[in-house]
Order: structure tokens, then C-alpha cells, then sequence
């Protein structure tokens, strides 16, 4: 299986619904990529907090710190933007 295979499965494979063959073919390509592997992980870490439903207070600092590194980033990517139009 390639990574581009996977990526078309990786929802029916955190459904749980696709064939068994098929699954065995990504299992085996995860224990491999580990590309894949993290997409999955996260996505499958994502999925699962967003059921939870729960907040989560982030530790005193650490807000202020994500709250800097998004702006930056964002001011970045809008700077990039305009020098290549």
C-alpha cells in the first residue's frame, strides 16, 4: 500500500468499516510509514478528544506562548503571501 492509498482509507479504517484484507494492508503499511503512522495517531487522538467533549485547561503560560506562536506564524504566512503576488 502506498501512502496515497492510505490517506483514501484512513477514514474508513477509524470507522471501522472496510474489509479485512484491506486493513491488514494498512496495518502493515503503519507498522512501516511513519508518516502514516502520525496522521493516524493524531487523527485518531483528535477524534477521541473531540468526543470527549472535555476542556482542557493548558498549563499556567502556556496559553499566552500559543497565543504568540499563532500570531507569528499567521503574520508569516500573510508576509509570504504578499512578496509572492
Amino acid at each position: 500500500m502506498k501512502c496515497s492509498e492510505f490517506l483514501q482509507e484512513l477514514t474508513n479504517y477509524l470507522d471501522g468499516v472496510m474489509d479485512d484484507r484491506t486493513k491488514t494492508e494498512l496495518e502493515d503499511h503503519l507498522a512501516w510509514c511513519h508518516n502514516c503512522y502520525v496522521v493516524c495517531d493524531t487523527t485518531k487522538k483528535t477524534i477521541e478528544i473531540y468526543r470527549d467533549n472535555e476542556l482542557y485547561e493548558l498549563p499556567e503560560g502556556h496559553r499566552g506562548r500559543l497565543h504568540d506562536a499563532i500570531m507569528t506564524k499567521c503574520r508569516s504566512s500573510k508576509s509570504s503571501k504578499k512578496s509572492t503576488t
